[in-house]
């Protein structure tokens, strides 16, 4: 598998530095997880396209998130293999949409007031934080599940 390149000035941007060093910790638990190599290609290329950014570009903490996106959705598609709380965090958003509104809606019209729309949000989102959790334990125990954790 590729390597991320040294950015020596990268220290004076410390976000560009936090998530460089963040895409370099998932490329090395992958290395540990020994993904198939037509996967490695195509994470080859997408730290290659990576490597050629300048980090004076003003789109280079733009162009790390979304490698680091591309990959993890990759490997996901491809094998199954999630890092830590990623069903968790997919699941939350998807029980704010998908349960959350619809629920506070129909609070709101049964009881004549739409100002109860947000009463539905804190319960979606439970339920998809509850559902999230479990598919997260799953993919920990079934060994699918990355030592690594997004956080931006």
């Amino acid at each position: 598998m590729k390597k991320l390149i040294e950015r020596q000035h990268l220290s004076e941007n410390v976000k560009a530095k936090h998530l460089y060093q963040q895409l370099g910790m998932l490329l090395k638990a992958l290395e540990e997880k020994k993904v198939a190599s037509d996967t490695v290609g195509l994470i080859d290329q997408e730290i290659e396209a990576l490597n050629a950014i300048s980090h004076t570009d003003k789109n280079f903490v733009k162009a790390i998130k979304e490698k680091e996106n591309r990959i993890i959705r990759l490997v996901e598609k491809r094998h199954k293999v999630v890092p830590k709380n990623y069903y968790r965090k997919l699941w939350m958003i998807l029980g704010m949409s998908a349960f959350g509104i619809p629920m506070g809606v129909a609070f709101g019209i049964s009881l004549g007031n739409l100002g109860l729309l947000g009463i539905g949000l804190p319960i979606g989102m439970a339920v998809g934080v509850g559902v999230g959790s479990i598919m997260d334990k799953k993919a920990f125990s079934e060994g699918r599940q990355l030592n690594f954790e997004v956080r931006h």
